[in-house]
């Protein structure tokens, strides 16, 4: 288990992380999202000890990441290579994870080679250095190397920059297969969230230095509503209510809202002639990143 405590991070007089409090479970793929600048790769970084805290903790088993050798090879973060890394040449950047990561599947790496049809093999591109590679040919030598690794704790931020439609797809499914017959924990931060709304069980939302949201899937699809009906039908039904999306199609109304709903209630929402259906994941986690306070 991976426990945050009052965890914190500033640039200069920048805040952009303040008193996070965070469980990270065992064997679950967790969604991490939020608008640009709110910290999400800043967290990621900090939770695989690639950067410093300024004040709070960070522990694995209860051990804390931050220059702990031990819980390294059980943290991957996947994202842009530094300078460094990426004047390596590629056969070299796998024989490198391949040492930090104990969990390391050689065999693995060398099935998702050929699955991203990467001739790793050959000796041209196997002696190329990273820097000279397509953006999206560096995008999945990433990707290889975050699924190889069988990290407890594998973290992909921006996973798919470069690739098409197929690639991504590809990336996915690759995923899910592997997750279902080696558990771990995996959390993927992205954009796109209508591609991969049906991977996660747990959704985290970065909002003002805060985790404001922190769910379960099941849950909120339990209490996340589309409203349709007339106008003045709507307005009556949806004071006290959180609405997170509302667009007007001449005297008709469509609503998005977030909470829960008695019984009582949802009688009287269809005894107003409203239409009441549940909002499809991949647009409320929209919603949600746009209006979550």
């Amino acid at each position: 288990m991976l426990e945050i405590k009052g965890l914190s991070k500033s640039f200069g007089r920048h805040k952009v992380l303040t008193d996070i409090d965070l469980i990270i479970e065992e064997n679950k793929i967790y969604g991490l999202f939020g608008r640009n600048g709110v910290g999400k790769t800043t967290l990621l970084k900090m939770i695989s000890g690639q950067l410093s805290r300024n004040s709070g903790e960070i522990k694995l088993d209860g051990l804390d990441v931050l220059e702990n050798d031990k819980a390294m090879e059980n943290l991957c973060l996947v994202r842009e290579f530094s300078n460094s890394i990426k004047e390596m040449k590629v056969k070299d950047i796998f024989s490198l994870a391949s040492i930090i990561y104990k969990d390391w599947d050689e065999e693995y790496k060398n099935y998702l080679i050929q699955e991203f049809n990467l001739r790793i093999r050959n000796s041209f591109f196997s002696n190329t250095k990273f820097s000279k590679l397509s953006t999206g040919n560096q995008t999945i030598v990433g990707l290889i190397i975050g699924l190889a690794s069988r990290a407890r704790i594998t973290m992909f931020d921006e996973p798919t920059l470069g690739l098409d439609a197929a690639m991504r797809y590809k990336f996915y499914n690759l995923l899910l297969a592997d997750y279902e017959e080696n558990p771990r924990t995996i959390i993927i931060s992205t954009h796109l969230i209508d591609e991969v709304s049906n991977l996660f069980e747990e959704i985290l939302i970065l909002n003002d230095e805060k985790i404001a949201l922190h769910e379960n899937v099941d849950s909120l699809r339990e209490k996340s509503y589309f409203l349709t009906g007339r106008e003045d039908n709507i307005n009556s039904v949806i004071k006290n209510k959180k609405v997170i999306y509302t667009d007007n199609f001449g005297s008709t109304k469509i609503v998005g809202i977030y909470g829960e709903l008695t019984e009582d209630e949802i009688r009287e929402i269809k005894s107003n002639n409203i239409e009441i259906d549940n909002i499809p994941l991949q647009k409320l986690f929209i919603y949600l990143t746009e209006n979550i306070k």
